[in-house]
């Protein structure tokens, strides 16, 4: 049996058993994929839809195409219903800040995909939403977690030293994106 045809569901199962429970600490960490390991795994719930998404999508330097897909989903715009490829390069910023975290709390989801209808309603309402977020393109995530400060959060995503990220301490969550390496409200 070749590696294409395991499902994605049995590598669930094969990898249950063998998740690493001790994870890296940031002094031990490197490059983009600080902490993510040799299987990346998100774990995320959607407070807008009641939705939550717990699962391996990259396995030994492969991404699994149905968890890529089920995470599209997952992260598409709640207001329109609109679905777009989000960028893996996101989901792997999330990964590996999650698991430097060093917590089994899945990460509260407040913002995945915007269409640019939602992001221009937003813009309207709050200064804070850029008029070409890399949202709209599937490359940024705004996260919480109740177990974590947002500035724990915000050194975990910029210890990863692979894209934007925002401390919104007011608002309680962090952005993370796969653009230019940038950091602000510090």
């Amino acid at each position: 049996m070749t590696f294409e045809t395991i499902s994605r569901r049995g590598i669930l199962g094969v990898f249950a058993a063998t998740t690493v429970a001790a994870a890296p600490v940031m002094a031990n960490a490197f490059g983009l994929m600080r902490g993510a390991g040799d299987i990346r795994r998100i774990r995320m719930y959607s407070g807008r839809t009641g939705e939550s998404i717990d699962t391996v999508y990259w396995v030994d330097g492969k991404y699994i195409r149905d968890a890529l897909n089920e995470i599209n989903v997952f992260m598409r715009d709640w207001r329109t219903g609109q679905v777009i490829g989000i960028d893996p390069r996101t989901v792997d910023i999330a990964a590996a800040s999650h698991r430097l975290l060093q917590t089994n709390e899945p990460y509260m989801m407040l913002s995945g995909y915007r269409s640019p209808k939602t992001n221009a309603m937003l813009r309207s309402r709050s200064s804070g939403v850029a008029r070409n977020s890399l949202h709209m393109v599937g490359k940024a995530a705004d996260l919480r977690l109740k177990s974590r400060s947002v500035s724990q959060m915000y050194k975990a995503a910029a210890a990863c030293h692979a894209g934007g990220v925002g401390k919104y301490s007011r608002s309680n969550f962090v952005h993370m994106d796969c653009g230019p390496v940038r950091h602000w409200g510090a």
